[in-house]
């Protein structure tokens, strides 16, 4: 692999860069950047690999979920806390009904840059540039919010590094000891059946934890738990500036997160993500929509994954509910018969989306739980393995996503809808779906699953500091 990959993809097509207005700019942040420590180790992106070959193989089972763009003002203690507690909630969920290792990942520490469907945005008569997220430019319909600065990297950076040293704090520090399973659901009982559920399972597990402690086993690694990060890589300079070689390996890694992903718009096989990402030693992914074909896909495997690696490459579909069940069968026969072990993963959220009479972006709860049922479907009835899903939450009782168990309706959208740019579920519906789609996969034949995983049920922690 090339060890210098920080160049080699200016000489491509990058699409959805924002116009930066000085060059000179962009090269000063970037030099800062280079001499700034890695967010993540090469060592935490290889074990993290090693996780993923885990669910490639039908092992074990990924879990990511976060903002759809995280915002500088939001990188605070609660908010990390409240994405966090949520995502072990619903590992929590998942393991009870899989008996699998489930792989927790946030879209945390990095998901500060978004693409967008135009450059431009058009409010009252006044066109501005688009808001493409609080790496390039403010959310505030000014001239002067609007305009991209390549500074706001810096930002980005700072506010990352903050939000993991968050993250590393809460996973090795007693938050996520798994004997805080009650403490998780604080606050979120009385109002809710899914929250009710929940305590009825955190019942179950206090008692299983009380019988393994009587029979003297060890529960010191129970006390913490193993958390990864990942976003769209979206900011080549940025990313670039972030590339370290490896003095052991001599490979190169992105160290801005442990996995980085492709969107859909920037999905070019000649372009320059493609390029960059395919010199690059982390697990990667790729957001495959509705009009994806099979040779795309073997195509991104190619570039991507020569080696037909297991664990280097995720396919992150995102179909819709209306066309999850026509499109993926192909792509999954098509791979599968290629001989290429990738993650299969469900994004339920990006192709479900629509405009309220408000005015305002949702999707409908039970859209997301239809495209989660027929991904999981269709490798049913394939023989393959639904590898998880990647889903946009928050811990807060938001009102953006429409639906769910505590059911909020297009009349409620208004009294807190607060993301920076496309809806997110809240944290009841983030449990209700965490439910739902156990009992997916408790439905699914018992023989699907091995009886036992090479994966170590080590809850484990972040080695770096």
């Amino acid at each position: 692999m090339d060890s210098e990959p920080g160049e080699s993809w200016r000489a491509r097509f990058a699409a959805q860069q924002p116009e930066w207005p000085d060059g000179r700019e962009v090269s000063s942040v970037a030099r800062w950047l280079a001499d700034a420590p890695p967010l993540v180790l090469a060592a935490e992106c290889d074990r993290l690999r090693r996780r993923m070959a885990a669910v490639a193989r039908g092992e074990a089972i990924l879990l990511q979920g976060g903002d759809c763009a995280e915002t500088f003002a939001a990188a605070t203690s609660q908010g990390v806390r409240g994405k966090l507690r949520t995502l072990l909630q619903m590992a929590v969920v998942l393991t009870h009904a899989t008996a699998l290792p489930v792989v927790k990942m946030g879209r945390m520490a990095g998901q500060y840059a978004k693409p967008r469907s135009s450059p431009e945005e058009r409010q009252d008569g006044r066109t501005l540039p688009s808001y493409r997220g609080d790496a390039v430019n403010g959310a505030e319909f000014t001239a002067q919010a609007r305009r991209p600065d390549p500074w706001r990297m810096r930002r980005m950076y700072e506010a990352s590094a903050t939000t993991l040293n968050l993250v590393r704090a809460l996973t090795t520090g007693g938050f996520a000891d798994l004997r805080q399973v009650h403490a998780w659901n604080q606050g979120f009982v009385a109002g809710s059946a899914a929250g009710r559920r929940y305590e009825r399972l955190a019942d179950e597990i206090d008692r299983t934890l009380a019988f393994m402690q009587a029979c003297g086993a060890d529960l010191g690694e129970l006390t913490s738990a193993e958390f990864f990060v990942g976003h769209e890589g979206l900011l080549l300079d940025y990313e670039a500036a972030l590339t370290r070689v490896d003095p052991g390996s001599g490979r190169s890694y992105a160290t801005s997160g442990h996995l980085l992903w492709i969107g859909e718009r920037t999905r070019d096989l000649d372009g320059a993500h493609v390029e960059y990402f395919s010199r690059i030693a982390n697990p990667i992914a790729v957001k495959l929509g509705p009009t994806t074909t099979p040779d795309t896909v073997l195509g991104l495997i190619d570039r991507l994954d020569p080696a037909r690696e297991p664990g280097r490459l995720t396919l992150v579909v995102r179909a819709g509910a209306d066309r999850v069940r026509d499109v993926l069968p192909t792509l999954v026969e098509k791979v599968t018969a290629e001989g290429a072990q990738v993650c299969w993963v469900s994004d339920p959220m990006h192709g479900n989306t629509f405009t309220a009479p408000s005015g305002h972006k949702t999707r409908r709860f039970d859209a997301i739980l239809d495209e989660v049922r027929g991904f999981v479907e269709v490798h049913q009835a394939l023989g393959t393995h639904p590898g998880g899903v990647h889903v946009e939450l928050t811990g807060d009782d938001v009102t953006e996503c429409v639906g769910g168990g505590n059911e909020v309706r297009t009349e409620d959208l208004p009294h807190r809808y607060e993301t920076a740019c496309d809806p997110r579920l809240n944290h009841t519906q983030s449990l209700d779906l965490a439910f739902l789609l156990a009992e997916m996969y408790r439905e699914r034949s018992a023989s699907c699953y091995p009886r036992q995983s090479s994966l170590s049920t080590s809850n484990g922690g972040l080695e770096a500091r």
